[in-house]
Protein backbone atom coordinates (compact mmCIF):
# COMPACT_ATOMS: atom_id res chain seq x y z
CA UNK A 1 0.00 0.00 0.00
CA UNK A 2 1.19 3.65 -0.86
CA UNK A 3 2.58 5.87 2.17
CA UNK A 4 2.46 8.62 0.27
CA UNK A 5 -0.68 11.24 0.45
CA UNK A 6 -1.04 11.63 -3.39
CA UNK A 7 -0.24 8.24 -4.29
CA UNK A 8 -3.15 6.88 -1.73
CA UNK A 9 -5.06 9.42 -3.43
CA UNK A 10 -4.23 8.21 -6.83
CA UNK A 11 -5.44 4.54 -5.96
CA UNK A 12 -8.49 5.81 -4.54
CA UNK A 13 -9.17 7.83 -7.85
CA UNK A 14 -8.36 4.73 -10.02
CA UNK A 15 -10.60 2.83 -7.97
CA UNK A 16 -13.56 4.58 -8.46
CA UNK A 17 -13.05 5.03 -12.25
CA UNK A 18 -12.08 1.61 -12.31
CA UNK A 19 -15.69 0.72 -11.34
CA UNK A 20 -17.05 3.09 -13.35
CA UNK A 21 -15.42 1.60 -16.46
CA UNK A 22 -16.59 -1.81 -15.38
CA UNK A 23 -20.17 -0.48 -15.06
CA UNK A 24 -20.36 1.50 -18.41
CA UNK A 25 -18.76 -2.03 -20.22
CA UNK A 26 -21.74 -4.17 -18.63
CA UNK A 27 -24.25 -1.65 -20.14
CA UNK A 28 -22.78 -1.77 -23.19
CA UNK A 29 -22.68 -5.44 -23.87
CA UNK A 30 -26.07 -5.50 -22.31
CA UNK A 31 -27.80 -3.67 -25.16
CA UNK A 32 -25.41 -5.48 -27.94
CA UNK A 33 -27.09 -8.69 -26.47
CA UNK A 34 -30.26 -7.13 -26.59
CA UNK A 35 -30.18 -6.15 -30.35
CA UNK A 36 -28.55 -9.66 -30.79
CA UNK A 37 -31.60 -11.32 -28.99
CA UNK A 38 -34.01 -8.47 -31.26
CA UNK A 39 -32.62 -10.02 -34.50
CA UNK A 40 -32.93 -13.76 -33.76
CA UNK A 41 -36.31 -13.39 -32.33
CA UNK A 42 -37.06 -11.72 -36.05
CA UNK A 43 -38.27 -8.50 -34.60
CA UNK A 44 -37.97 -5.82 -37.12
CA UNK A 45 -38.90 -3.10 -35.05
CA UNK A 46 -37.58 -3.83 -32.01
CA UNK A 47 -34.28 -4.48 -33.67
CA UNK A 48 -34.18 -1.07 -35.22
CA UNK A 49 -34.52 0.20 -31.69
CA UNK A 50 -31.89 -1.60 -29.97
CA UNK A 51 -29.53 -1.30 -32.77
CA UNK A 52 -29.67 2.77 -32.43
CA UNK A 53 -29.29 2.20 -28.44
CA UNK A 54 -26.31 0.10 -28.66
CA UNK A 55 -24.63 2.27 -31.47
CA UNK A 56 -25.30 5.26 -29.49
CA UNK A 57 -23.84 3.40 -26.30
CA UNK A 58 -20.49 2.23 -27.90
CA UNK A 59 -20.34 5.97 -28.65
CA UNK A 60 -20.47 7.17 -25.77
CA UNK A 61 -17.95 4.81 -24.66
CA UNK A 62 -15.52 5.51 -27.24
CA UNK A 63 -15.54 9.54 -26.53
CA UNK A 64 -14.88 8.29 -22.67
CA UNK A 65 -11.85 6.51 -23.37
CA UNK A 66 -13.84 2.95 -22.03
CA UNK A 67 -13.07 0.83 -25.37
CA UNK A 68 -11.01 2.00 -28.55
CA UNK A 69 -12.55 4.41 -31.37
CA UNK A 70 -11.74 1.22 -34.29
CA UNK A 71 -12.85 -0.93 -31.25
CA UNK A 72 -16.40 0.96 -31.55
CA UNK A 73 -16.35 1.02 -34.87
CA UNK A 74 -15.84 -2.73 -35.63
CA UNK A 75 -18.51 -3.40 -33.18
CA UNK A 76 -20.98 -0.95 -34.74
CA UNK A 77 -20.10 -2.57 -38.35
CA UNK A 78 -20.52 -5.82 -37.40
CA UNK A 79 -23.98 -5.13 -35.74
CA UNK A 80 -24.96 -3.27 -38.46
CA UNK A 81 -24.09 -6.25 -40.69
CA UNK A 82 -26.14 -8.23 -38.90
CA UNK A 83 -29.08 -6.17 -38.65
CA UNK A 84 -28.90 -5.57 -42.37
CA UNK A 85 -28.66 -9.61 -43.44
CA UNK A 86 -32.17 -9.95 -40.91
CA UNK A 87 -33.77 -7.35 -42.92
CA UNK A 88 -33.23 -8.34 -46.60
Amino acid sequence: MANIKSAIKRVEIARIRTLRNASAKSHMKTTIKKFIKAVDNGDQELAKESLVKAISTLDKAAKKGIIHKNAAARKKSKLQKMYNTSVS
